[in-house]
């Protein structure tokens, strides 16, 4: 997902995140795995940022990998000059079939809400309630779908000034380094997968409201309508990635 200022949130479709139904804490929840003092958790465990300088990034994982929920996380993308710089938000396990989309507000200024649902019927992106990709179960057309693939949640903060920026055309001005994303607000209803099994029993998934939700008629216009105004890049539409023509799972997204 592309922003309107310099920085960039890389939301890569399929790539799943969830979390533990519980009060938020970075602590509890997520481990730095690269930082080398780069990636900070503040505030008794309520605040965690990502810094990136010349040397390098930083980034973190979750502490359990989840298989289906809902999750809500509040992002501050990096202030200041920023252009060539990248906050990936993602899960592993994953096909990047990614879109990209400019953002109708400055994600520096404040905290926005970037939200995922993730059931046996859909994949819905939100950005502060608002959808911006739906991706459907269409496993009867032979398109797959993760609904057997326990994911673990990362994010990180690198340098991607070799091709972010008009391909590489403006590269990244360090004098405004260290640059820094700000997470806070973590907040799920998901399912832990632990030893080859769900915590999610059949009978409380279906009697959970996530497992079953989809979007009304209201926020299917109003999905389209972004996807009409804010695209930028969509994978299933580029034709480069797909020379000998697009495969099936592009004809139904």
């Amino acid at each position: 997902m592309a922003s309107s200022s310099s920085s960039s949130v890389l939301f890569m479709i399929f790539a799943i995140v969830l979390a533990v139904v519980s009060t938020s804490n970075f602590n509890q929840d997520f481990t730095i795995t690269w930082s080398d003092g780069r990636a900070k958790i503040l505030n008794n465990g309520q605040l965690l940022t990502l810094s990136l300088d010349k040397a390098s990034g930083s980034g973190f994982q979750s502490n359990n990998e989840y298989l289906f929920g809902k999750i809500d996380m509040q992002l501050k993308l990096v202030s200041r000059n920023s252009a060539g710089t990248v906050t990936a938000y993602y899960a592993s396990k994953a096909k990047a079939t990614e879109q990209q989309f400019y953002l109708w507000f400055d994600p520096i200024a404040d905290f926005h809400t970037y939200s995922i649902l993730w059931n046996p019927q859909r994949i819905i992106f939100s950005v502060d309630g608002t959808p911006i990709r739906e991706f459907k179960n269409v496993e009867s057309m032979g398109v797959p779908y993760p609904k057997n693939q326990p994911m673990r949640i990362y994010s990180s903060l690198w340098n991607a000034d070799d091709w972010a920026t008009r391909g590489g055309l403006v590269k990244t001005d360090w004098t405004h380094a260290p640059f820094t994303t700000s997470f806070r607000n973590f907040n799920a209803n998901a399912c832990i997968w632990s030893s080859g099994s769900s915590s999610c029993s059949s009978s409380s998934s279906n009697s959970t409201a996530w497992f079953s939700e989809q979007l009304d008629s209201t926020s299917q216009g109003r999905l389209k309508w972004m996807q009409k105004n804010y695209m930028i890049y969509n994978y299933y539409t580029d034709s480069k990635r797909f020379p000998q023509g697009f495969p099936l799972e592009c004809s139904m997204s």
